[in-house]
């Protein structure tokens, strides 16, 4: 599995790429793993309802295909692509969900953060803050969209919105929680965690 760090890209851009490589590969290409920090974008999946948008603000919204309610994304946030072929994997989108969910769990326990599920609403928790979202798109049997995991930002934009349509929903970040973090030490050692998942599943 090809790991690229892209660095800050726009929203739309990296969406554009992501369609145009899924709709190009064919049984023999690389599964690949895009980490990106994109700047400040609420973006709303395909369940998503406006009303979920709770103040007007200069923060521009986009409307995706993927999966899901709405979110925020800004600078701080690390972000991970998941371009995976599931049908070579054998294995279906719950089961990728879950495999994503489980790298971010244990990322978090590397750093001595305790960490949890809720049923009907994916994603990871700590003590019912949400410090981690997905949101994935599968065609042909591939997919792409990702994670996004809250490393160090202004999480002042999630007040803005009911984060993945949730009223009230409580969010976290790793910076909060633990000391000495580095976004880039980070997104190397999850997407690491994630590509050995998928991998070894």
């Amino acid at each position: 599995m090809k790991i690229i760090n892209l660095g800050l890209q726009d929203y739309i851009q990296t969406w554009d790429a992501m369609k145009a490589f899924t709709q190009a590969r064919d049984i023999e290409t690389e599964d690949e793993l895009w980490v990106v920090e994109h700047p400040s974008v609420f973006t709303q999946g395909i369940s998503g309802k406006d009303e979920h948008v709770l103040t007007n603000s200069e923060i521009p919204i986009v409307h995706t295909d993927r999966g899901g309610q709405i979110t925020y994304h800004g600078p701080g946030q690390l972000i991970v692509y998941c371009l995976i072929d599931l049908k070579r994997l054998g294995i279906g989108v719950k089961k990728m969900v879950s495999l994503i969910e489980t790298s971010i769990m244990d990322l978090l326990t590397n750093h001595g953060i305790e960490s949890h599920l809720k049923d009907g609403a994916p994603g990871v928790y700590v003590d019912g803050a949400k410090i981690a979202a997905l949101g994935l798109k599968v065609k042909n049997g591939r997919t792409y969209h990702g994670l996004s995991l809250n490393v160090d930002m202004e999480l002042f934009a999630f007040a803005q919105i009911n984060p993945c349509g949730y009223q009230g929903l409580k969010v976290t970040q790793l910076c909060d929680l633990t000391d000495n973090i580095n976004l880039d030490t980070i997104a190397n050692e999850l997407s690491q965690i994630l590509a050995n998942h998928v991998t070894r599943h």
